[in-house]
C-alpha cells in the first residue's frame, strides 16, 4: 500500500503546511485580517492537496474521513492503519516544517511581548500548531462540551458534504474535475462558522501532528486547551464522532432517498 501511503502523506502535509502557515503569518505578522481570509487558505490547501493525491489514495487527508469512509463500507478495515499513520506523520512534518520557516520571527515576537514559552501567555503562539477552543483574550464563551458539540457538528456537516459531492447517486453534484473545489470552499465555510469557537479543526492529524511539534519544541503543557484531556476529547473524538454520524446518517437515510426513481424529480416545475 505504498501508494496509498504516499498520497495521504503528502496530501496531508499540504494542506497542513498551507493551513497552519496561514495561521502564523496571521498571527506573528497581521497579514490575514479576518477569519475568511485564513479559512480561504485552508480551502485552497484541501483543494491543492486533493487535487494532487486523490490518484493515489482517494485523498481522504484526515483520519475522521477514513474511518466514516470505513464504515459506509467505502473502504476496506485493513487499509485504516496505513492511512492514519500517514496522515498523522504528514501533519507532524508539516507543523515541523512550519516551525523552522518562522522560529526566528516567533522568538522575536516572543521576545518583543515578553512572553516566556511554556508559560500560559506562549498560547499566543501555541494556536499557530494546535487549536484552543479556550485561551485568554478570546471573545467567546466556550466549555469543553459546547467545543466538543462544535468540532463534532462541523465534521458531520464537512463529511455530509464531502458524500453528497462525490456520490454518483446524486445527480446534482459537480463534475469529478471541480469536486475538490467546493469540497475547499467547504471547509472554507464551515470555518468561518466554527473558527471563533474552536479555531475549526475537523481533523484530528491537522490538531495533533502540529500540536506535537508544539510540545517538543518548548512549548510544553502550553500546547495543550486545558488539563483535562480537552485536546483528545475536542479535536480527535469529536470529529470522528461527528464523521461517524454523517457517514451513518447519509448512508441509511440520504442515499437511499437519492436513489429512489419510482417518481420523477419535479425540482424543475412550477407548483401551484
Amino acid at each position: 500500500m505504498m501508494k496509498e501511503f504516499v498520497g495521504e502523506f503528502l496530501g496531508t502535509f499540504i494542506l497542513v503546511l498551507f493551513g497552519c502557515g496561514s495561521v502564523a503569518s496571521s498571527v506573528l505578522f497581521g497579514e490575514y485580517n479576518s477569519i475568511f481570509q485564513i479559512g480561504i487558505v485552508w480551502g485552497i490547501g484541501v483543494m491543492l492537496a486533493i487535487y494532487l493525491t486523490r490518484h493515489l489514495s482517494c485523498a481522504h487527508l484526515n483520519p475522521a474521513v477514513s474511518v466514516a469512509m470505513v464504515i459506509s463500507k467505502r473502504m476496506l478495515a485493513s487499509k485504516l492503519p496505513v492511512y492514519l499513520s500517514a496522515q498523522f506523520l504528514g501533519a507532524v512534518l508539516a507543523g515541523g516544517v512550519v516551525f523552522m520557516l518562522f522560529s526566528p520571527s516567533i522568538e522575536a515576537y516572543e521576545s518583543s511581548r515578553g512572553i516566556v514559552r511554556g508559560t500560559e501567555a506562549s498560547i499566543e503562539t501555541a494556536k499557530m500548531f494546535g487549536e484552543f477552543y479556550s485561551y485568554p483574550g478570546s471573545k467567546a464563551v466556550v466549555s469543553m462540551k459546547l467545543a466538543m458539540g462544535a468540532e463534532a457538528f462541523g465534521t458531520f456537516l464537512l463529511l455530509l458534504l464531502i458524500f453528497a459531492l462525490t456520490e454518483g447517486c446524486n445527480v446534482g453534484r459537480p463534475s469529478d474535475t471541480v469536486a475538490p473545489v467546493f469540497i475547499g470552499l467547504a471547509v472554507t465555510s464551515i470555518i468561518c462558522l466554527l473558527a471563533p469557537l474552536t479555531q475549526a479543526g475537523l481533523n484530528p492529524a491537522r490538531d495533533f501532528g502540529p500540536r506535537i511539534v508544539a510540545w517538543l519544541t518548548g512549548w510544553g503543557s502550553a500546547a495543550f486547551p486545558d488539563n483535562n484531556g480537552g485536546f483528545f476529547f475536542v479535536y480527535i473524538l469529536a470529529p470522528v464522532v461527528g464523521g461517524t454520524a454523517a457517514s451513518l446518517f447519509f448512508l441509511h437515510i440520504i442515499e437511499p432517498l437519492m436513489k429512489q426513481t419510482s417518481k420523477a424529480c419535479k425540482c424543475d416545475k412550477h407548483i401551484n
